[in-house]
């Protein structure tokens, strides 16, 4: 297993900082512990397994999209702490900044490598400092979905991921995800607490029903596979403002198909919940 070796950062003006946090608010030593706490739950509980994994580059931009689901979503850390176990580089989560607003949650999810999910932040990230971003185009709509729907992608919002590959001259890296929807399954929502807490969702889960206020955090232990697909390039100039609306939402959607199709042809060849 590869682990990123912390390296030294400089500000603005090339002087090395004296703190390891970087511009992003991601502290290397903070993702060390978390990899080293979080490799049981990765390998003994989810029991995660990757299939053409060598598809994500080794270096320069990319944009990592995945489907998203569960009421705590499993899939965010799984995918980050594969990569960066087994790479070596640092992913970047982005995500709503609700999460960054938190007290004491926002800092931990800074620290720990998560990113306002605006498109100037996407387009650094990209193509100023060649990362590798991960986004989830189904936004709360993934996550908040009952059990009922589940591995039913949700529409992929206005296709402003396929703008910012565009602009950024970025491959997509698509991926599927397959068990987090299992590991922690809504039962319904209580849309007026949510009002109440000024959350995205308020979810009632099975876990909250069968292991009570530990179920809160404790997903179950679902067997997690990641099949990565082929990267996706447009063929359009970089750097432009705009780009054809048709042409964005057409390649959006096309791109959620892509990880649909995957999906399902993944749930056909799981024999359980429990042991992939």
């Amino acid at each position: 297993m590869i682990v990123p070796v912390p390296t030294p950062v400089e500000d603005t003006e090339g002087n090395l900082r004296r703190s390891d946090v970087d511009e992003w608010g991601r502290s290397e030593r903070v993702r060390n512990v978390i990899r080293t706490a979080y490799e049981p739950i990765y390998s003994k509980w989810f029991r995660v397994e990757w299939k053409n994994f060598e598809r994500i580059p080794v270096e320069g931009g990319g944009l990592l999209v995945a489907n998203h689901a569960g009421a705590v979503p499993s899939d965010a850390p799984v995918i980050m702490h594969g990569i960066e176990s087994r790479l070596g580089r640092p992913v970047y989560g982005m995500a709503d900044y609700f999460f960054r607003s938190v007290p004491f949650i926002g800092t931990m999810w800074s620290r720990s490598g998560g990113v306002a999910a605006r498109p100037e932040n996407a387009e650094r990230l990209l193509r100023d400092q060649g990362q590798l971003a991960l986004v989830f185009p189904e936004g709360t709509k993934g996550p908040s979905k009952a059990f009922a729907d589940r591995y039913h992608l949700r529409r992929f919002g206005r296709g402003g991921f396929i703008e910012i590959a565009m602009r950024t001259g970025t491959p997509i890296i698509p991926m599927a995800v397959v068990g987090s929807e299992e590991a922690m399954p809504i039962l319904f929502r209580l849309p007026a607490m949510a009002k109440i807490l000024g959350t995205p969702y308020f979810p009632v889960t099975l876990n909250l029903l069968t292991m009570g206020p530990l179920g809160i955090v404790l997903p179950f232990p679902v067997k997690m596979r990641i099949s990565v697909l082929e990267p996706v390039t447009f063929d359009v100039e970089p750097g432009l403002e705009r780009y054809p609306r048709s042409l964005v939402l057409e390649e959006s959607e096309r791109i959620r198909e892509l990880i649909q199709e995957e999906v399902f042809e993944m749930l056909k060849a799981r024999r359980s919940i429990w042991k992939g």
